[in-house]
């Protein structure tokens, strides 16, 4: 039972993170700082995306799930989890790709957004 809510737990963070990594962007409008830890992440979804890869939680939660007696599965994390509720299809590479574009164009608009919001404040009581 232990491993069991551990392998929950790797995959309620697993989804906050990549929640953080796509739209964590939107929270610098608040939280400036939060850059130095966003910025990196959203790369490393990025590069997981484009490379191909798998993220290092997913055999982390299948690992914990064969401990607890659960099947663990194939795949990544998007392809077992979020890609069938997107996608009907199993993920393919271009897939991938579209979703790490989808990281970067995201994050770009984010970032825009807080650049220019900046600005605008900068102006006002410079």
């Amino acid at each position: 039972m232990t491993y069991s809510l551990l392998a929950d737990a790797v995959l309620v963070a697993h989804l906050v993170f990549i929640l953080f990594v796509v739209f964590g962007g939107f929270l610098l409008g608040r939280f400036p700082r939060l850059a130095w830890l966003q910025l990196p992440a959203a790369t490393w979804g990025a590069i997981i995306e484009f490379g191909g890869w798998i993220c290092p939680l997913t055999p982390l939660e299948n690992h914990l799930r064969r401990l607890a007696g659960q099947a663990g599965y194939e795949g990544g994390f998007i392809a077992h989890y979020l890609v069938p509720i997107v996608y009907p299809e199993a993920l393919s590479r271009e897939v991938q790709w579209l979703l790490g574009l989808g990281v970067v164009v995201v994050n770009l608009v984010a970032y825009a957004w807080r650049c220019r919001a900046g600005t605008r404040y900068a102006r006002r009581n410079g």
